[in-house]
């Protein structure tokens, strides 16, 4: 990452392989949601990552138009955006972010207590 690339203050969340900042914990929307590897969350912001080429895509809750992310530092692909919900009860989805759990680490601001829970 250059010494430009964004950070977050408060409680973030990193990638868990090059600890670059990817969100801030008020940015979190859901813990509820599973990517391609497991549970993933949903952000309404990141920032250091990189957008792949948007492709519709089957998910379990209908057809969308989704781009991979990827981590500005490491190049992991990280989930995806939604650009586009086929079905007008996923449109709160568009313009979010899944991050699978398997690449996130709770970063900075976390108390102790905080620091063990999802």
């Amino acid at each position: 990452l250059s010494p430009e690339s964004p950070t977050i203050s408060g409680r973030t969340y990193a990638c868990v392989h090059c600890r670059a900042h990817l969100a801030a914990h008020c940015d979190l929307i859901s813990k509820s949601f599973q990517g391609s590897q497991g549970r993933a969350y949903l952000f309404d912001r990141v920032v250091n990552i990189t957008t792949g080429p948007v492709e519709e895509r089957v998910l379990l809750t209908g057809l969308h138009s989704v781009a991979d992310i990827h981590c500005q530092g490491c190049r992991t692909t990280l989930g995806w955006k939604y650009e586009h919900a086929f079905e007008s009860s996923q449109k709160y989805k568009e313009g979010k972010f899944i991050i699978e759990l398997a690449h996130l680490i709770k970063d900075n601001g976390w108390d102790s207590d905080d620091s063990n829970s999802s």
